[in-house]
């Protein structure tokens, strides 16, 4: 991680426009969202395919790609990806906790990527790729702290090192800082396009 004396200075306003409105599921990019939403930030690699993983679930409000996590105010991707920003990629998914309860969201989390590589996910390496949980509520702390033990151990049995991912407050990790116009959706915009997410076909059992 970069030093904090050595990050980028960034600046007080955002570089860019972000959109108002999700590309696929048409609703308010930041909100307001309907009440009883929660809103939990994922980390887990590219955010291209993690974030096209989340907008397909049941009780999904909305999804965004950005950065977060680190020391520069308002950055640009390119910034984020000098390692200079100490910002992981990261996906905002704000959904409805009676249909996609914490416990289950988290458990896609941890299956839909290896979360004991560190600094890396497949061949995208760099502290922009690093695996991270920042919650917004008790309730997703405690679910994502259980969902880590039980996983671990299976990780573990399966040839796997130590889970690596950074767990902490959405208010200790800092701003979650929406990223440019052509990231949001990417994978809706162009089919096509490059960024598998990296699961390692291990299960993730749910608390009890």
């Amino acid at each position: 991680m970069v030093d904090p004396a050595r990050a980028l200075p960034g600046r007080d306003v955002p570089a860019f426009a972000v959109p108002s409105t999700h590309a696929v599921l048409g609703t308010p990019l930041r909100g307001p969202w309907p009440e009883g939403t929660a809103v939990l930030h994922l980390a887990l690699g590219c955010f291209w395919g993690a974030e096209k993983e989340m907008w397909q679930l049941p009780g999904v409000v909305t999804t965004a790609a950005g950065y977060q996590g680190g020391y520069t105010p308002n950055p640009t991707y390119e910034e984020v990806c000098s390692g200079l920003t100490g910002h992981t990629e990261t996906v905002l998914v704000a959904y409805d906790p009676e249909v996609l309860p914490h416990a289950e969201l988290l458990r896609r989390f941890w299956t839909l990527h290896d979360p004991t590589q560190g600094f890396r996910q497949g061949n995208d390496v760099g502290t922009q790729y690093r695996s991270a949980v920042f919650t917004t509520t008790p309730e997703q702390a405690e679910a994502a702290l259980a969902t880590r033990d039980l996983y671990a151990p299976e990780l573990q049995r399966a040839g796997y090192g130590d889970i690596t991912t950074e767990i902490r407050p959405a208010d200790e990790a800092g701003p979650f800082w929406y990223a440019e116009d052509y990231h949001q959706q990417y994978l809706h915009k162009v089919p096509n396009g490059y960024c598998p997410v990296h699961s390692t076909g291990v299960a993730c059992p749910l608390p009890a």
